[in-house]
């Protein structure tokens, strides 16, 4: 058992330190204020406070953790181990010279989202608003090499001390945020989008849309089978987040009383896990989220615990707040549109606190590291080129024995148009993934 001597115990510390050691190291752990009970303690042991108590191993601690509320931190930038880190401390004995489990924390809890920010033009915190897109870490999943970090000082100073660790997982995830492109729609989105073609003179649009529509060809969306082949192929256990909602602007999925869009969902249930795709407009009406997880749970005949918003739009803290009061015990949107890597600093699961409330919720937070969109849409990225940028985040994952959660649609599934040549990105994926 590892003792920790603090000089308070707070809601943060006790957050921090279960992520650091029960979570990511998997040791036991006792934190302690009491100075006599740590100097007499034989076993492994460190202290997080502000000065030594003798000759421990020491990490000096900085105020964070000791803190309510939310407030602007003249952040202190250093280096260490060839990466930009921040709570820098100058006690010469500290382990480190910087203190992790504030850096860890600020990351985590995702700080920097509830001060004031430049929303993007979905209301979005976006990636070039973050520290570590800002100090070019975000390709690092910082808070797993710092807890690995810290374990491997431990073994270093006590021998016989050792950690299980977590062990390297891949998740491939699928949103539907459109079930098929031309079936299903209903006579007047049919007869919309054939006029929205003719105006912008897309020949080619018209002519597919009546071929699928006359069953003269498959709808470019229907990727379904290739999705079931290589989840057999490389034995995948994949999660699909589908958009259950009302027509709107940004919502535009089959009508969810379409009795083909119901049996799909059904045959998906068979093979995969599902989970709800919360509207755009749901963010703007807990009425609206609450139905649109009921629909769902009732097509299904089960009960809805995970989650991904649609246009991944996170608002701090109420987002998580509405999905807990739903009952939804785990999300999968942490991550970013416009980047890749890791937006709160991990790729491993861990509990979202809530940074008003200060305290540590049961919702987990599945962090994701790559979505499809994010490489051909924001990036500007071939298909020749994508996997030189996939490969590096998977070992980076893999590196840390984290959880490498991929994005994708069953539109860029489609290997056509735009996302011509995509199939084969995607396999490569898998493969490197699995590797």
């Amino acid at each position: 058992m590892i003792l920790i001597f603090t000089d308070k115990i707070t809601n943060r510390i006790k957050f921090i330190f279960n992520l650091y050691f029960g979570l990511l190291l998997r040791a036991e752990f006792k934190i302690t204020v009491n100075r006599d009970e740590f100097i007499s303690y034989q076993g492994v042991k460190f202290s997080y406070c502000r000065q030594p108590i003798s000759d421990e191993l020491f990490f000096q601690a900085c105020n964070l953790l000791f803190e309510r509320g939310i407030a602007n931190i003249d952040l202190v930038f250093g280096e260490y181990d060839g990466l930009p880190v921040v709570f820098t401390v100058f006690q010469k004995e500290s382990a480190l010279p910087f203190d992790p489990f504030a850096a860890g924390f600020y990351l985590v809890s995702r700080y920097e989202e509830y001060l004031p920010y430049r929303k993007d033009e979905y209301g979005r915190f976006s990636a070039s608003e973050s520290l570590a897109y800002q100090k070019n870490f975000l390709h690092k999943p910082v808070v797993n090499i710092w807890t690995l970090t810290i374990g491997n000082l431990l073994k270093s100073r006590f021998p016989g001390f050792n950690f299980p660790g977590t062990t390297y997982k891949f998740i491939p995830s699928i949103d539907i945020d459109a079930a098929w492109a031309y079936k299903q729609k209903g006579f007047m989105r049919t007869l919309g989008g054939l006029a929205v073609s003719l105006v912008n003179l897309d020949f080619h649009e018209i002519t597919e849309r009546i071929k699928v529509l006359s069953g003269r060809k498959k709808d470019p969306f229907d990727t379904y089978a290739f999705q079931l082949e290589m989840q057999k192929k490389y034995d995948l256990h994949p999660i699909y987040f589908i958009l259950f909602a009302d027509y709107g602007l940004n919502d535009k999925n089959i009508p969810v009383q379409n009795r083909a869009f119901q049996t799909l969902i059904k045959s998906l249930s068979d093979y995969a896990e599902l989970g709800i795709h919360p509207s755009y407009n749901s963010n703007f009406s807990v009425k609206k989220l609450k139905e649109e997880i009921s629909r769902l749970s009732k097509v299904l005949n089960r009960e809805i615990t995970s989650s991904r918003q649609h246009f991944l739009k996170l608002q701090l803290p109420s987002t998580y707040r509405n999905l807990i009061n739903l009952d939804i015990t785990d999300d999968y949107s942490m991550g970013f549109a416009a980047q890749p890597g890791f937006r709160a600093g991990i790729c491993s699961t861990f509990n979202f606190y809530d940074l008003d409330a200060d305290v540590e919720t049961n919702l987990r937070i599945h962090p994701f590291t790559l979505m499809d969109g994010t490489l051909r849409d924001y990036m500007y990225i071939t298909a020749e080129d994508a996997l030189t940028h996939i490969a590096p985040l998977i070992n980076e994952v893999k590196a840390v024995n984290g959880t490498f959660i991929s994005l994708w649609h069953n539109e860029s599934l489609s290997n056509a148009g735009r996302w011509s040549g995509w199939h084969a990105v995607y396999e490569s994926m898998l493969k490197e993934a699995l590797k």
